[in-house]
């Protein structure tokens, strides 16, 4: 990109690369919703969601990029009419002239996404995902081949994706021994003879490869090996946690209470006029804390399986939640913990995930090497927009 001007396509790679799709919900809907991959891209906007308050922002300020949390066609649509909300939205971008991507729970998850800010601005350390992703599916390939003819099938492997492991490619161990085998009449042996034993010094071989990439990977083998049927395993390895997932749990630098963990919630989200509410006794000490940005409750179950002292969370609903306090409750009243927990923080959806869009912001400017300016939308997208007090007291 040196000396021009990045594009479109240029920033979608880049936010690709930062939240990757693979990483996504089967359900969901990511990248870009609209816009010429080839056109040119001077501003960048983040927002949570992509409502006409915040595209008219968009335009208004010259962004040619709007990125968003929340997709703007999650659910299948048969119009784009300007005559329908999201058709309006999609028109208003088109004929601005700006391109709509979205990172959904594809930056839920990611390293660097919205649990990790929201872990961040509470100031969790020794953080992990709540409920990590399994990495991807692996194979171990062991293959037998003469000493002399090792490399060549190494190579062969290698470019069809054996060996690559993190920032190193044409991984492979082995070691030496003997092979024995019987040719028949009918055989064509390399070495030996028909109706002969015979013995070959070879070497085992093993390379570990992406599942998908085995029938390739196989085919690669079978055409550099000398002989006329290989011996070879492919084994399938158990998966092993990613640093990816749904939530993250971390500890406070020190013990607080769930209050005073409320307060501090309140204080690093962007207001709103639901506020923070939790669940629990004020005073109860809280230490270790789960989080998940959005909707939660269908996490609860993990959260308490974590250990959590405390589960901070969005869009709680009220049966799941009172269900998750009177297990809570019921476990401690029978001495399988020590405290009913996890105490419950519930916040507003978008705020709780507010957090991550300068993060993601910085990370473009870096990743297109400051060529793009960035903007935060600081619009309140969330739907309430008063709040009357309970009453405290007196009849009901």
């Amino acid at each position: 990109m040196e000396n021009t001007r990045p594009t479109v396509g240029d920033a979608v790679e880049a936010l690709d690369r930062r939240f990757p799709p693979r990483l996504a919900a089967g359900w969901d809907r990511v990248g870009l919703v609209c816009g010429d991959p080839a056109a040119p891209v001077r501003r960048v906007m983040f927002a949570v969601d992509p409502v006409m308050a915040v595209v008219d922002e968009a335009v208004e300020w010259g962004a040619d990029l709007l990125v968003v949390h929340h997709p703007l066609m999650l659910r299948g649509v048969h119009s784009v009419a300007a005559t329908t909300p999201k058709g309006a939205v999609v028109h208003r971008l088109v004929t601005s002239g700006v391109a709509l991507y979205a990172a959904h729970t594809n930056a839920d998850a990611a390293t660097g996404g919205v649990a990790d800010a929201l872990a961040a601005a509470l100031g969790l350390v020794d953080v992990a995902p709540l409920r990590a992703d399994p990495g991807p599916g692996l194979d171990k390939h062991v293959v037998f081949v003469p000493v002399a003819d090792a490399s060549a099938v190494v190579d062969a492997m290698a470019a069809e994706g054996a060996g690559a492991i993190g920032e190193y490619s044409r991984c492979a161990w082995s070691t030496t021994g003997e092979g024995t085998f019987v040719p028949s009449h009918a055989a064509n042996p390399t070495v030996g003879t028909a109706g002969q034993a015979t013995t070959v010094v070879e070497a085992r071989v093993e390379m570990v490869a992406p599942r998908g990439a085995r029938a390739a990977v196989v085919a690669a083998m079978r055409a550099a090996h000398p002989y006329e049927e290989p011996a070879f395993d492919v084994l399938e390895l158990a998966a092993w946690p990613e640093s990816t997932g749904l939530g993250r749990l971390g500890r406070l630098p020190a013990t607080c209470t769930l209050h005073g963990l409320a307060s501090t919630v309140a204080a690093a989200l962007p207001p709103t006029v639901s506020g923070v509410r939790y669940a629990g006794p004020p005073e109860a000490p809280v230490a270790r804390v789960a989080v998940l940005g959005g909707a939660g409750d269908s996490e609860l179950d993990t959260a308490r399986a974590s250990g959590a002292d405390v589960y901070v969370t969005a869009d709680l609903r009220h049966h799941p939640a009172s269900e998750a306090r009177e297990q809570a409750e019921h476990e401690a009243a029978t001495g399988r913990r020590p405290a009913p927990t996890p105490y419950l923080i519930d916040v507003s959806h978008a705020a709780s995930e507010w957090l991550w869009l300068p993060d993601a912001a910085r990370a473009l400017t870096t990743d297109l090497d400051g060529s793009v300016e960035t903007r935060v939308s600081t619009l309140r997208t969330d739907p309430w927009t008063g709040h009357v007090p309970a009453r405290t007291g007196g009849d009901s």
